[in-house]
């Protein structure tokens, strides 16, 4: 046990708060799950399986969070893992045992040695209804990203103009159109077929349809 803790500090501490390191770490080791660091995916921040096959409990997390959303993400999934081996696959994914266990998971973190007074303050704002993505929830998705430190040329849809042309994280090119309720109507460059974004999605702007082209093929091609 003592040995395949410390690994599991080794890595964690590439990627979460330094004052969680100690308790995800045994948490691993006592949940008996398998953590899977994966590179970035626009649909999700990431996600949990349960045991198929005779393979284990498999978390997966995006390599490119900052410490603090990576650590909440991850507790998110511990709590689907806590929730599946208390009451198996005959519950909501996201209903209130799953809710039940994200809030007794989360809130001991909630403290200043882990979480910024701000990040704090909006997870327990949070956990009075947890939703099935961060993304759901405006203030707590904003104050998260305030603590991004990767340079990127990404930023939320809400932020651009109507009829601006962006890019996805997969270099797939779309046209912004109108808002429809918390949603935008977009149009992609390359069909015309129309599809609904959160406003919270985050985009790569580009000058034109002309340069958006150029990119998507320039990203294929390599």
């Amino acid at each position: 046990m003592v040995d395949q803790v410390e690994r599991n500090k080794t890595i964690l501490k590439k990627y979460i708060p330094e004052a969680a390191v100690d308790t995800i770490a045994k948490w691993i080791y006592v949940y008996d799950f398998k953590l899977k660091i994966k590179k970035s995916r626009a649909s999700v921040y990431g996600d949990y399986r349960p045991p198929v096959k005779g393979l284990n409990h498999q978390i997966t997390v995006n390599h490119d969070l900052n410490p603090y959303a990576f650590l909440t993400t991850l507790i998110h999934e511990i709590a689907h893992l806590s929730a599946w081996k208390k009451h198996g696959n005959k519950i909501q994914s996201h209903g209130k045992e799953w809710k039940h266990e994200y809030r007794n998971l989360l809130s001991p973190f909630l403290n200043e040695s882990i979480y910024p007074t701000d990040i704090a303050a909006a997870l327990k704002e949070y956990l009075q209804n947890p939703a099935a993505s961060m993304c759901s929830d405006r203030k707590l998705f904003k104050v998260l990203n305030k603590y991004n430190t990767r340079a990127t040329e990404f930023i939320l849809l809400e932020d651009i103009p109507i009829k601006a042309t962006f890019l996805t994280n997969d270099n797939v090119a779309f046209i912004k159109e109108k808002k429809i309720r918390t949603r935008f109507l977009c149009t992609k460059v390359n069909t015309k077929q129309e599809y609904l974004f959160h406003g919270l999605a985050q985009v790569k702007p580009v000058k034109n349809e002309i340069e958006a082209k150029i990119q998507s093929n320039r990203s294929f091609l390599n």
